[in-house]
């Protein structure tokens, strides 16, 4: 659970985050018993914990080929991730991974600590995948081909301008999109999105990573990873690296910039989730959405993205997933995070007035839904000390009651 100082001055948050508890030994208790089915399942709790609460909302047949899509893309992005592979080595993996996933005995050691298991045992990944439907398997290998292809390219080449980071972003993770639009229409339950808004999904997601872990990435040993574009922080300074050290206003408007980048795709997700017809779907698409355009209004303006990781405390992140069941909590999620990152927006940052356009924009779509009166509000202000006081007193005892009936449970 969260910290007890976060829950004292977030209250609110107490029961969503008893609800994500559950929900996280639920997820560990359904892991399957054939040996292959549980290593995928067990991985998948380790690589993204979050990833794998989510995945639970799907039905068994869509879940286990998203899980095992998942776990092939995550594998062949940890080769692209390790940088202590020569490029003789790493290029002609990455173009070849998608015969390898059909190959029981294939295996490359890579990674380090979880994703060294995941590679060290890949022939776990093979036997799942091949039991598969065909159009399942047929959608992973195509992404699984592309993907590869074009992080072969991007091993070779920089990103320099806006347009190669679009690509970039295409292939790590509009390919990813396009897939999941693939496997849900696979599984009869919806229609085949657009393949520009199955892009937008991805891209989203993806540029808001690459603004968060850009310290993680820029400290990559032995080499740096580069992924904000030349065209725009050369705005700002001379090298990549120097907006470690370089003083907080150019360092923060180069981080507004790449922000509002990232908002240019936020319409079409917008547009993607509303056509989405099966709620276990839409819940797997809306929460991770949601959790990116929180994420981004976190790190606009936020000097603290140079220091270290800026996410969203583990409460926000647990009423995100209690909360999001329809398309009217979507919108107000979307509305109430692009409020709060209008209200930090500086008239004197040089992308100000298109930070604020791209914002009105979402907020416009929010508004013209008819939905925000049945919104659900995600940013609570001003909880009283005496309630927060109260709930925290509330939150040992439960915690108390809820480690003795799970030590009871274990006893019998």
């Amino acid at each position: 659970m969260g910290s007890l100082g976060a829950i004292a001055r977030h209250p609110d948050d107490v029961y969503p985050l008893l609800k994500l508890k559950m929900a996280a030994r639920h997820a560990e208790k359904q892991i399957p018993e054939e040996p292959h089915w549980a290593f995928c399942y067990t991985m998948l709790l380790k690589v993204s914990r979050s990833f794998a609460l989510v995945i639970q909302q799907l039905d068994p047949q869509l879940r286990n080929a998203v899980c095992i899509f998942y776990l092939v893309l995550r594998a062949l992005d940890t080769v692209e991730d390790d940088t202590s592979i020569a490029t003789d080595v790493k290029v002609p993996i990455l173009i070849a991974f998608h015969r390898h996933i059909y190959d029981r005995d294939w295996h490359f050691s890579c990674g380090t600590k979880e994703y060294k298991v995941l590679m060290d045992q890949f022939h776990h990944d093979s036997t799942a995948f091949l039991e598969l439907e065909k159009n399942y398997q047929a959608a992973i290998e195509n992404i699984t081909k592309r993907m590869g292809a074009g992080m072969a390219k991007f091993i070779c080449n920089e990103v320099e301008t806006v347009d190669d980071y679009d690509e970039y972003c295409h292939y790590v993770a509009g390919l990813v999109g396009l897939g999941l639009s693939k496997l849900f229409h696979a599984s009869g339950k919806e229609d085949l999105a657009p393949d520009h808004l199955s892009n937008s999904m991805g891209l989203f997601l993806q540029k808001t990573n690459i603004i968060r872990d850009y310290l993680e990435d820029i400290n990559e040993i032995p080499k740096s990873r580069m992924f904000w574009p030349r065209q725009i922080w050369s705005k700002y300074v001379n090298k990549l690296e120097d907006l470690k050290y370089e003083n907080s206003v150019k360092a923060v408007q180069c981080l507004n910039d790449m922000v509002t980048n990232a908002l240019l795709h936020a319409e079409d997700c917008l547009k993607y989730m509303s056509a989405l017809r099966d709620m276990s779907i839409f819940r797997f698409c809306a929460i991770p959405q949601i959790m990116a355009i929180g994420t981004l209004a976190l790190c606009y303006n936020n000097i603290e993205v140079f220091g270290g990781v800026v996410k969203m405390r583990r409460g926000l992140t647990a009423k995100v997933i209690d909360r999001t069941k329809t398309m009217a909590d979507v919108y107000g999620a979307f509305f109430d995070f692009s409020c709060m990152l209008k209200s930090k927006v500086d008239k004197n940052d040089p992308n100000a007035t298109k930070t604020l356009s791209r914002l009105e924009a979402i907020q416009k779509t929010c508004r013209e839904s008819g939905l925000l009166s049945k919104r659900k509000p995600y940013i609570l202000r001003n909880e009283s000390t005496n309630s927060s006081t109260m709930v925290l007193i509330l939150v040992i005892i439960l915690s108390i009651i809820f480690a003795y009936l799970s030590a009871k449970r274990q006893d019998n």
